[in-house]
């Protein structure tokens, strides 16, 4: 059987998302699927079983296709760093910060990393679904672009587009990218899937034969806007999620800080309807709220020094309500941050919010594992990701209306996971109605 790759005709087109949907579809047809993505910029990642860091984008597909975890999912990932520069994640590992034209420059030297992780799964699963990244077609990026061009062409993958009618523009998208595609790649292009289409879905039943008898593309399915609050992988589809609250519902506010992370973290909340979830981006009156979350950070230094020009930190320091922070979050609670290994910048002290009595202090290797931890008086199945480190408390805090721990997975519980897994059923039964599967397996047996 033959691999895929899923290309989309523009950013945010739902890669990701047809990605686990057509495997899981071809799963529940007796194959072996394996999701994979070369290349991942996010600073959204998660731990996999083998203590190895991905993106949360192939972590949740191989969590819906119930596959093991592992870096071979995603085996290059970035994750915003100073100025021009990315942290560079390979094999699972933090190897360095890099300058972004550096990276480019060497990237001849990642192409065996990404060839021996697509070859691992390639040797143990009949299809292995690789998803793209942003468009296959920017001209000046194509000999550098490893997630689209270097993996369809090194494995002759065949090739799904996916088209997002929600943005405009879908017709001369479709025809751009596919014509715009080198010919080897072209002549693999099963067909366009068209996503997020709005309304009555038959009132693009002309658009499927321009594209079919116009530009000789198979449309494989018109697909309609589903809201899908799960496996949020950047921050631009986490700020559009959609909430159903009750009336009386909690009021929780994330800080919402520029380089903010692993806010998968909030999906249990946002499927609570006990609860009115709130990112928060400006200085704003925090009395309203019964909780306050700082979240995760990439760049935890970068972060609470914004929420001082903002002035959201003299609110939270005035604040009486209950405050939360996760990692990054936590880490700024404490009285001083300490980065004389200069991880995160040429800041050596920085002052913290002074909720904890200790400092946190950055060190050269990063803590990535995952286990069962008792925090909070209860046991929660979850994973750390940090460089930061305190004495007093290495994993967790509480006293008074202040909490926080290192913790990411802490609102994760049995009724939120059979929520998520009756969700992702629903949706893959939903889709599945309206695409053109046996097309896909035809071109690809």
């Amino acid at each position: 059987m033959k691999n895929i790759s899923i290309f989309g005709t523009s950013s945010d087109s739902g890669k990701s998302t047809l990605t686990f949907v057509i495997g899981k579809i071809l799963q529940n047809l007796g194959y072996s699927v394996a999701p994979f993505k070369a290349q991942n910029v996010s600073n959204n990642a998660i731990v996999a079983e083998d203590n190895s860091e991905i993106a949360v984008a192939q972590y949740f597909q191989a969590e819906v296709l119930r596959v093991p975890t592992s870096y071979h999912l995603n085996p290059i990932l970035l994750k915003s760093g100073r100025k021009s520069s990315a942290s560079l994640i390979i094999n699972g590992k933090s190897v360095a910060d890099r300058d972004v034209r550096d990276y480019y420059r060497d990237l001849d030297k990642l192409k065996p990393i990404v060839k021996e992780a697509f070859s691992y799964l390639d040797s143990r699963y009949d299809c292995v679904i690789a998803e793209g990244a942003g468009s296959p077609v920017e001209l000046n990026l194509m000999d550098k672009d490893l997630s689209n061009i270097y993996i369809a062409d090194e494995f002759n993958t065949k090739i799904i587009l996916v088209a997002d009618i929600e943005k405009g523009g879908v017709f001369a998208s479709i025809w751009g990218v596919y014509n715009l595609l080198p010919s080897k790649l072209r002549s693999n292009v099963i067909g366009v899937i068209i996503n997020k289409f709005r309304g009555d879905l038959t009132l693009f039943d002309r658009g499927v034969e321009i594209i079919e008898n116009e530009f000789k593309i198979p449309v494989l399915g018109v697909l309609p806007y589903i809201p899908f609050n799960l496996g949020f992988e950047d921050s631009q589809s986490l700020l559009n999620y959609t909430q159903k609250s009750k009336r009386g519902a909690k009021r929780v506010g994330v800080i919402a800080y520029p380089t903010m992370s692993n806010y998968n973290d909030f999906e249990p909340l946002i499927a609570d309807a006990s609860v009115a979830l709130e990112f928060i981006q400006s200085n704003i009156n925090l009395n309203s709220f019964d909780l306050i979350i700082l979240p995760g950070s990439k760049l935890v230094i970068r972060d609470l020094e914004w929420l001082k020009e903002s002035g959201i930190f003299k609110r939270l320091k005035e604040s009486k309500i209950s405050i939360l922070g996760i990692c990054g979050g936590y880490e700024m609670m404490f009285n001083r941050l300490i980065d004389t290994e200069h991880i995160e910048g040429d800041r050596e002290i920085v002052a913290g919010l002074g909720f904890i009595d200790d400092d946190i202090i950055f060190q050269k290797d990063k803590i990535v594992k995952r286990g069962e931890y008792n925090i909070f008086g209860k046991i929660i199945e979850g994973f750390e990701i940090h460089y930061g480190v305190s004495r007093k408390y290495p994993l967790y805090y509480e006293k008074g209306n202040i909490k926080g721990s290192f913790l990411h997975g802490i609102f994760n519980n049995r009724r939120f996971m059979e929520y998520k897994m009756r969700t992702i059923e629903e949706f893959i039964s939903n889709m599945e109605s309206r695409l053109d599967i046996h097309k896909i397996i035809k071109e690809i047996r």
